[in-house]
């Protein structure tokens, strides 16, 4: 069901409800006071009709006369009176008794103080105590109320009727508001349906109201930013990538292609085989930088963390640069004594940091002639502090800027071999534990990259 049918419904229905609710309590008091009105006019009647019988001033048979008259033309009321306990002084229409009295009725009436009223079918009566001269009497009164029935049955035709037709009004209106409410979204769809891959840039517009409304929009338009980013970023990536791996492969490729034109010797078949291993071995590399680089695309929410000291993953780090390269050299100093173990306590996932601070350390000793890196911890306020410094070569402003780019080499691209994914690597890596990263470096001064990490507060 669409919510443009569901809020006219709805709308519907409770308007509907709230409506008839109100009808009914318009007719309950109505009847209500109908009725009241006419016991009040029973016992005004029995009263007088009573003194008229008791005072002698008129006699039974002209008082019968009246009676059948006007019964005959309006729906007179029938009165009796009896002397207590129950002995039948007078009566308008002995042959025709309505009431049909009898000692419970009186009963019940004493014990209801004095004064009842019940219903006989369509009629309706009253028994009531009533004192004359010193004597007690009980006198009743029954009688249809014909106009007070007949105004009841006007306006319940007419409740109905006004129900009807609010109803009516009640569910076009109830179209209409749910047609207006709904436009905007309406038009925020057609918008929507308007963005594509090959359209990216656009976005859907902002009202003036700065209403609901207005910030789906801006949400929408929030997240339309992230994929046109997220879009461009795996564009540039797959792009990148597939010239990246075609480089070696057709190294390979041609390297084959000159061995099979003619026979070669033992030594130049070792060197043909020796160059596609090399070819080879940087194909490995990339592949695994490039399957790195995507797992640091995942959400943080699919990769485990756990507690983890940042001091024992780094020299998990440097254990495993010194395996990969014996030639380099890494020195780790602690500026400061470490007065809670929580300062160097991180969230962590140990594989993704590791590849992190190898990536570093392997950056600074690869830019250095000396092949050394200085790693400092410390820690400040809520972060732990890693500074990967060396002093090689250095870089400029712009690759300084650029160097967290993938597949983006500086200037010193020729001076060490590469794909431009390390730093890329480790940005993403340190964005995914909530940390940031920076890098300082003058040319012929050589680099730090200082990487600041939340640490679990004690």
């Amino acid at each position: 069901m669409k919510i443009k049918l569901r809020l006219t419904l709805e709308y519907s229905m409770l308007t509907a409800l709230l409506m008839l609710a109100t009808m009914f309590v318009i007719y309950a008091h109505s009847e209500k006071s109908r009725k009241s009105t006419f016991i009040q006019e029973l016992q005004r009647e029995a009263i007088t009709k009573a003194q008229l019988f008791l005072n002698g001033d008129s006699t039974p048979e002209t008082m019968h006369r009246i009676y059948d008259n006007n019964r005959q033309f309006i729906d007179e009321v029938q009165v009796a009176v009896y002397e207590k306990p129950f002995t039948l002084i007078y009566h308008d229409a002995g042959n025709i008794d309505l009431l049909k009295e009898d000692t419970l009725m009186f009963r019940n009436m004493a014990e209801a103080g004095g004064v009842m009223n019940l219903n006989v079918g369509e009629y309706e009566a009253v028994i009531m105590d009533y004192s004359f001269e010193g004597k007690d009497y009980v006198l009743t009164a029954v009688a249809y109320d014909g106009n007070g029935r007949e105004n009841i049955a006007a306006l319940k035709r007419l409740l109905i009727a006004v129900s009807v037709i609010c109803f009516t009004i009640i569910v076009i209106s109830g179209f209409l508001f749910a047609y207006v409410a709904l436009k905007p979204i309406n038009r925020l769809l057609e918008e929507a349906e308007q963005i594509t891959a090959s359209s990216m840039d656009k976005r859907l517009p902002l009202n003036s109201n700065h209403d609901e409304i207005y910030e789906l929009s801006v949400t929408f338009n929030s997240l339309f930013d992230r994929l046109e980013k997220a879009f461009n970023s795996q564009k540039m990536f797959v792009s990148n990538a597939s010239h990246e791996l075609r480089t070696p492969v057709a190294a390979m490729k041609a390297e084959m292609e000159i061995l099979l034109m003619k026979d070669r010797t033992t030594e130049e078949y070792r060197h043909a085989i020796e160059n596609m291993l090399n070819d080879a071995q940087r194909l490995t590399q990339l592949i695994d930088g490039l399957l790195k680089l995507a797992k640091a695309d995942y959400n943080a929410e699919s990769i485990k963390f756990e507690e983890l000291r940042v001091d024992e993953l780094l020299i998990d780090s440097v254990q495993h640069v010194r395996k990969l390269h014996p030639d380099y050299k890494v020195d780790v100093i602690f500026q400061e004594d470490i007065e809670d173990d929580s300062f160097v306590t991180v969230r962590a996932n140990g594989y993704l940091l590791t590849n992190a601070f190898v990536n570093l350390i392997e950056n600074n000793c690869k830019y250095s002639e000396n092949k050394t890196s200085v790693v400092h911890i410390s820690y400040w306020d809520s972060m732990t502090i890693l500074r990967f410094s060396d002093n090689g070569l250095g870089m400029s402003e712009e690759d300084a800027r650029n160097i967290f780019q993938p597949f983006r080499r500086g200037e010193n691209k020729g001076y060490a071999h590469g794909y431009g994914i390390g730093m890329a690597l480790v940005k993403k890596i340190v964005d995914l534990h909530g940390g940031r990263i920076e890098v300082h470096s003058s040319v012929g001064e050589g680099t730090t990259f200082i990487v600041n990490l939340p640490h679990i507060v004690s």
